[in-house]
């Protein structure tokens, strides 16, 4: 048996163990985290690339076993099958801070394996398994440069929180993870409840100092229990290869980067690079198979990667230069500009609520749909959570950029991308009690050069306005980049897709005039300092605060009434106790209600909350009716309009409502003596009684004589004010 080590820590007031050395021994790296009752395994496998190539595979998964969790999956095979959003999203995240911690060039395949055997809910197993891939990656000897690590951080009445539990989460103003190695930070990701961009910022530098402890905790595991590093092999353009091409194609490429329409720019740069690559693919390679000379198609492959590689650097250096050195765009916009902008809302005639928002070559329509309570999403995972009512789903066909491509299921980027959007208006969204809708929104990408997830923020908001769901206030998003070039750098407003390919930073900031409510940021160098994060939030407020104008100029406010198409809710709180009534024996009372009422939706929930919805608001009206009639109860010394449905020798029998029936006694059934009931009254008449007792049974006595009195006794005291 190998020998197990062990490491602990104390982290944000919770106890961290690591242990190294028992499981996975045959991975390159692996890890035992154990973060309260949370246990994450995290391991690590490479394998050596056969031959160079400029592109890294590097695959990042984080797995839940609902057995962590004590829960057996839904769906009929009872395991769990493909990954689900949460999971997909978590991947994602721990992938983001580790990838610019590789050597340029780096190409060998890497798996970081991250498996969730144990879930404590007060000690996130998220960030269990981001600590744990880069604890896997430091002790392996895959060529990784970190460590790395990140944190959650909440804003509870003031004051920072360290990796908040459950409880906390449910008051903090902030939900940030923000992840870095010790000298700055390379990822965020954030929701936030309109907070200022000093609270924000506050709450980045926060949490990396923490950060730079769990790193200085990473380095003394990597010293005791670290493999040796191989050398990388990195992907390299012969010098002789790098200089022929810039001679023959340098001067036009770089006329060709030089215009500013996108598509003619792209088919520029497509057109040269294609004569380059055709001038450069007539050298031949041979080789000697015994007497046989063939031509070597390997090293002809291999020799032409080269040479798109050095027409990559072209394009990456020149692009670069002309903003950090020269200030201009590749579309010629100054840096703090923003692309031209139009929108306009109610393009789909059938759809609840849709607006179509277009900024430069980027468009987004976005789509809203209410719907029943009950159609929410059910989610199958280890959070406490289990269903979802609002819902933002983002669309990205490859026609928007001009090109064929996969269709299907969407990928990882669409998820992650859907995920911001809600999250950024999932602050503005009313409560169901106040609003009681599932609400979907879709953003289809009919058009796309950078910055698609933001402008679905956009169209996503106004198409919201145009429904007629009553936000708190427009939510606008906007992507910064960021330039460096030898020791300057510029930040950028607004980037399109060249500057995001090239540049060194994608920070997303989305929120309302009020302030932040999600923000995300990647970046592809090492890290950035908390001037420019401060910069970089400055400049994205001003650039929010244009679009938000812009947007309401459209769409000045929400719309005071829903589409004539959306369905019609309202609610209504009953006895918890009543809920059997409404729904009687085998369902019966309540179908009874739904097919009397033209099929209308009726949601009760557990605390008596009832919703009932209907496209005509006159058929949940009713059905409202009939509920609240089912389970009102008759009040002593209440006055009530009655219908007479029985006469009996002793009195008559009078109906309230139906279901609530109650006896006058013939000696309560008028002032004077009464000899015969139908002296009266009769079957059908209308009269008003008092309800004068209701016994252990529920049955009730009712008073028309003491109704009469009463009612004369008002008319007196009227009768009395008025001739005064």
């Amino acid at each position: 048996m190998s020998e197990v080590k062990t490491f602990e820590f104390n982290w944000g007031g919770r106890p961290l163990k690591i242990e190294i050395g028992e499981v996975a021994k045959q991975a390159n790296g692996a890890c035992l985290v154990k973060y309260g009752d949370s246990v994450v395994l995290s391991a690590v496998c490479s394998k050596a690339s056969e031959t160079t190539q400029d592109f890294f595979p590097l695959m990042v998964l984080y797995q839940e076993k609902l057995y962590a969790a004590g829960k057996i999956p839904g769906g009929f095979l009872r395991r769990e099958g493909r990954a689900s959003e949460h999971e997909t999203l978590t991947s994602r995240l721990i992938d983001r801070p580790i990838r610019p911690l590789f050597a340029d060039g780096f190409s060998d395949e890497v798996q970081v394996i991250n498996t969730v055997l144990s879930s404590d809910p007060d000690c996130s197993p998220e960030m269990a398994a981001m600590l744990g891939s880069s604890i896997a990656l430091m002790i392996s000897d895959v060529p990784f440069e970190g460590p790395i690590a990140g944190v959650q951080v909440g804003y509870i009445d003031g004051e920072y929180v360290l990796n908040p539990t459950p409880e906390q989460l449910e008051k903090t103003r902030i939900t940030l993870t923000v992840a870095g190695t010790k000298d700055a930070i390379n990822m965020v990701e954030a929701g936030a409840a309109e907070v200022s961009e000093d609270e924000m910022h506050g709450a980045l530098v926060f949490g990396h100092k923490a950060i730079i402890e769990l790193c200085k905790f990473q380095l003394e595991i990597a010293k005791e229990c670290g493999k040796e590093k191989v050398k990388p092999l990195l992907f390299v353009t012969d010098p002789v290869v790098d200089a022929s091409v810039r001679a023959f194609a340098e001067a036009d490429l770089i006329k060709a980067i030089r215009i500013e329409d996108k598509l003619e720019r792209y088919a520029a740069i497509d057109a040269e690079n294609a004569k380059t690559l055709e001038e450069f693919g007539k050298k031949v390679f041979t080789k000697n198979l015994g007497e046989i000379v063939v031509e070597d198609l390997d090293a002809k492959k291999a020799y032409l990667d080269q040479v798109q590689h050095t027409l990559d650097n072209i394009l990456y250096t020149e692009v670069r230069k002309m903003i950090a050195i020269e200030k201009i765009r590749p579309d010629g916009r100054k840096v703090d500009e923003i692309r031209p902008l139009s929108s306009r809302i109610d393009v789909l005639p059938r759809a609840h609520g849709s607006a179509l928002f277009t900024r430069g070559q980027t468009q987004s329509l976005g789509i809203t749909t209410l719907g029943a309570l009950n159609e929410n999403q059910i989610i199958d995972g280890l959070g406490e959570e289990d269903t979802k009512r609002f819902m933002f789903h983002y669309n990205f066909p490859q026609f928007s950029v001009g090109e064929t491509g996969r269709y299907g299921a969407p990928g990882r980027r669409e998820i992650g991308h859907g995920a911001l959007a809600e999250r950024a208006l999932s602050y503005v969204i009313p409560d169901e009690d106040s609003f009681p809708y599932t609400i979907r929104v879709v953003s289809e990408i009919l058009e796309s050069n950078g910055s698609s997830s933001q402008a679905s923020i956009c169209s996503g908001t106004m198409s919201l306005m145009a429904a007629g769901v009553p936000i708190k206030a427009p939510v606008a998003g906007i992507a910064m980049g960021l330039i460096t070039y030898e020791n300057d750098y510029t930040i950028l407003t607004d980037i399109q897709g060249l500057e995001d390919h090239l540049g060194d930073m994608d920070f997303k900031v989305a929120g309302t005039r009020n302030g932040i409510t999600a923000l995300q940021m990647d970046i592809k160098i090492r890290g950035i300092t908390y001037e420019i994060l401060a910069e970089a939030l400055a400049q994205a407020k001003k650039g929010r605060f244009e679009i938000l104008d812009h947007m309401q100029n459209t769409i000045s406010a929400v719309r005071p009434e829903l589409s004539k198409y959306a369905p019609k809710v309202k609610m209504t709180r009953i006895n918890p106790d009543k809920i059997k009534d409404v729904i009687g024996a085998g369902g019966k009372v309540i179908n009874q209600i739904i097919e009397d009422n033209n099929q209308v939706k009726i949601d009760i929930e557990q605390d008596g909350r009832v919703y009932v919805m209907h496209q005509d608001v006159a058929w949940v009206d009713k059905a409202l009716k009939a509920i609240e009639d089912l389970v009102r109860e008759v009040e002593l010394n209440h006055i009530y309009t009655g219908t007479v449905k029985r006469i009996e020798p002793y009195g008559v029998f009078v109906e309230l409502w139906p279901g609530a029936e109650g006896l006058c006694h013939i000696s309560k059934l008028a002032i004077e003596r009464v000899e015969k009931c139908e002296n009266v009254v009769s079957v059908g008449d209308s009269i008003i009684v008092k309800c004068i007792k209701i016994n252990d049974k529920g049955q009730i006595d009712l008073s028309r004589k003491d109704a009469l009195i009463d009612a004369s006794k008002r008319q007196k005291s009227t009768d009395k004010k008025e001739s005064e």
